[in-house]
């Protein structure tokens, strides 16, 4: 079916256009629904409005900038639940986007973008998060686009380079503007851009130590690494502290530069802090498993009862994990380092969540890693495809639609026939 649409292979703004346009009419419909503050949202839309009014500090435990986006949706739709969740709705595009985006980048084909692009728009927790007014939608739309923006340096032009690597540090400050959990990530991005440098030089034949100037670069040319990597340090770090401007004018406990250190410290005590125990708690190692979703809602609203869990497509989530292990075998044993980079960050995403000091997980630290799978499918099929074009991507994306449309009910707060009508969807006690 792809194959067909020939005329669209060398229009990617087009594509992108039409794919945006997809994308949020999915994620608009219904957006009122549930129509009261449901999970998380209990935290970020009061947050939000006190922010809107400069009353003092609350939530202070996550930085400002997705508090800041909910507040700007409230703004432009008013303080309701279309307001609430609006630019969430369009952080969820905007992933779908980065996705798109990225693999076009990455692997320079229309067919891989494209399939990346649709199943990070039926992965699910796309989905959910999209439509509710919690931060990780947002986390996840800037940590992606700042991947594509860094891509994008590194086929510049010299004097575009720079430039483009400025936008990338902006983004990933604003990522870590929303939530800390993008602090490695940070970390990563320098890390990939010190070991393509390393790599570029071994497969010229060159000294390493060339790899550490700017000049005959295949990558990032004319940037020269050492102050590549502080230039993305210092910019992302100013852009992080620029996002708390709103606090200095609060009514009440105004943020002061003197208080700005202290104010770190505060929400890294609040971030690990030993928290009583959660019904939806879950380890690291069973997100993956999809052990343990959430209901982020499950009442009596608007005539009916209605529920939103957060929970993965079963065929991305599962499937996925096979993708990973196929890039990491392209990437051992045939030397394909696009898709075995993807296994890498899927990897390094979960295994963040290992190290950090956080007393208790839940499904939806997951997010990030769910995109990451999503990527990992589109380069899988890709590379094991080597361009034969025999559709089985095709028929793996029919079936994770036909998946997302049976779960929809449950993910977008349908009517059900009554309280008891979530059981159809519940395969593992567990899932309850």
């Amino acid at each position: 079916m792809l194959d067909r649409l020939k005329a669209l292979r060398t229009r990617p703004y087009l594509v992108a256009l039409l794919l945006g346009i997809a994308a949020q009419t999915l994620f608009s419909v219904h957006l009122d629904r549930p129509s009261r503050i449901m999970f998380d949202e209990v935290h970020y839309v009061p947050a939000a409005q006190t922010l809107l009014d400069l009353e003092g500090p609350r939530n202070v435990e996550h930085p400002l900038v997705g508090k800041e986006l909910i507040g700007a949706g409230i703004v432009l739709f008013g303080d309701n639940p279309i307001g609430w969740r609006a630019l969430t709705s369009f952080a969820g595009t905007a992933t779908v986007l980065g996705a798109f985006a990225f693999l076009w980048l990455l692997l320079g084909s229309m067919r891989a973008a494209l399939v990346g692009a649709v199943l990070t728009a039926l992965n699910q927790s796309v989905y959910v998060q999209a439509r509710t007014a919690m931060l990780d939608i947002f986390l996840g739309a800037f940590l992606l686009w700042a991947m594509v923006v860094m891509l994008w340096a590194a086929k510049g032009a010299s004097g575009q380079v720079t430039r483009r690597w400025v936008g990338a540090g902006v983004l990933l400050g604003l990522a870590v503007g929303t939530k800390w959990a993008a602090i490695p990530y940070v970390a990563l991005a320098g890390c990939a851009f010190l070991v393509t440098r390393l790599r570029d030089a071994r497969v010229a034949r060159r000294p390493l130590s060339s790899a550490f100037s700017g000049k005959n670069q295949p990558h990032w040319p004319g940037l020269a690494t050492f102050p590549g990597l502080m230039l993305l340090g210092v910019v992302s770090i100013a852009t992080y502290f620029l996002t708390f401007l709103p606090a200095f004018f609060y009514a009440r406990d105004p943020l002061t530069l003197a208080g700005l250190i202290p104010l770190q410290q505060e929400m890294y005590a609040l971030q690990t802090q030993v928290l009583q125990r959660h019904t939806y708690q879950s380890d690291w190692w069973s997100w993956p498993l999809m052990l343990r979703p959430i209901w982020y809602f499950y009442e009596w609203d608007e005539g009916a009862q209605r529920g939103v869990l957060l929970i993965g497509n079963p065929v991305i989530m599962w499937g996925g994990l096979l993708a990973v292990l196929a890039c990491l075998w392209a990437g051992f044993r045939e030397k394909a380092h696009r898709p075995l980079a993807l296994a890498l960050l899927w990897i390094a995403s979960l295994g963040i969540y290992v190290v950090i000091p956080k007393s208790l997980g839940f499904y939806y630290y997951y997010h990030l890693s769910a995109i990451f799978l999503c990527l990992a499918l589109a380069a899988a099929f890709h590379h094991f495809d080597r361009g034969r074009g025999k559709g089985r991507e095709e028929w793996f994306v029919f079936a994770a639609l036909a998946m997302f449309v049976y779960f929809y009910p449950i993910l977008a707060a349908s009517p059900l026939q009554n309280d008891q009508g979530f059981t159809r969807w519940m395969w593992f006690a567990s899932w309850r």
